[in-house]
């Protein structure tokens, strides 16, 4: 796996940021750009619990979130996958990666914010998010700054 970051700046306050980031309506939108539909499926972003972040078909990833300090870091390790609804932690295809970590990084900066994303990628996926990246960015920036 390689370490990939992605930047933005952002000028809104960390507050706006934060909550635009995980408001169930606006991260719907801007999580858009990985997949339509996109939603996610947790217990009020707590540490220690399980996250679901699914697509309109009910696939997608299986996570923990390992740290959330609002307004300045949010950590999650990604654990497995979901098809139709059934969990896989454990086949071959998952162990590969599994263990992945995707981090959320919000600094205060001449007072915009500056939002850090690093996360572990495996080879197969690194083109698909250095090229989607940018794009959830962009609409996140646009969503932060225009409401």
């Amino acid at each position: 796996m390689e370490k990939k970051e992605f930047t933005i700046t952002i000028n809104a306050p960390r507050e706006k940021v934060w909550e635009t980031l995980w408001n169930d309506a606006s991260y719907r939108k801007w999580t858009a750009a990985f997949s339509e539909g996109s939603r996610v499926e947790t217990d009020h972003w707590k540490k220690g619990t399980r996250v679901l972040f699914l697509d309109d078909k009910n696939a997608g990833m299986i996570a923990i979130i390992e740290e959330n300090k609002p307004n300045e870091y949010m950590s999650f390790k990604h654990i497995g996958l979901m098809n139709n609804g059934v969990e896989d932690t454990s086949s071959d295809a998952v162990k590969g990666w599994a263990g992945a970590h995707e981090n959320y990084t919000l600094r205060a900066v001449n007072g915009v914010t500056e939002l850090t994303i690093d996360m572990d990628i495996t080879k197969e996926f690194l083109d698909y998010f250095t090229n989607t990246w940018p794009k959830a960015l962009a609409l996140l920036k646009q969503l932060a700054e225009n409401n």
